[in-house]
């Protein structure tokens, strides 16, 4: 059985080892990403089966590269869990205020979770990602 390709896309060194080792001593295959721009091209490349994005990075943080994915034809049906220190709450405010000015919205990512995860909790969520083809966050914002 193939591997499914998660790309981790997170500024912290510490959180990428720790996922990347989290994910691989559990069957998948982690590929890692520093921030966004970065993140974007090597989705393209690779066209993982699941991105684990940070929101907060220098450069072209994580919610750039999130819309850049679902507004793209080949990457909007990558199951996206953001991964962030930024609050929910926050996070739902922020992309609120961003589809307001927007013509489509951006659909809500299959999951959101406040750093630091809890390792279990993030399997599980990863699973569910696989066992379904709907997101377990929500429809848009």
């Amino acid at each position: 059985m193939k591997k499914k390709k998660i790309l981790i896309v997170d500024d912290e060194l510490d959180m990428r080892i720790f996922l990347s080792t989290l994910l691989e001593t559990s069957g998948y295959k982690p590929v890692m990403t520093r921030d966004g721009k970065e993140g974007l091209t090597k989705a393209i490349e690779i066209s993982p089966d699941l991105i684990i994005l940070d929101i907060m990075m220098p450069g072209e943080g994580g919610v750039h590269m999130y819309r850049q994915l679902k507004t793209d034809t080949t990457l909007k049906e990558i199951p996206v869990i953001m991964l962030s220190a930024v609050a929910l709450k926050t996070f739902n405010h922020y992309i609120k205020m961003l589809n307001a000015r927007l013509d489509n919205a951006i659909p809500a990512p299959a999951a959101y979770m406040e750093k630091p995860p809890e390792a279990q909790i993030l399997l599980r969520i990863i699973e569910d990602q696989f066992l379904s083809d709907t997101n377990s966050f929500g429809e848009t914002f």
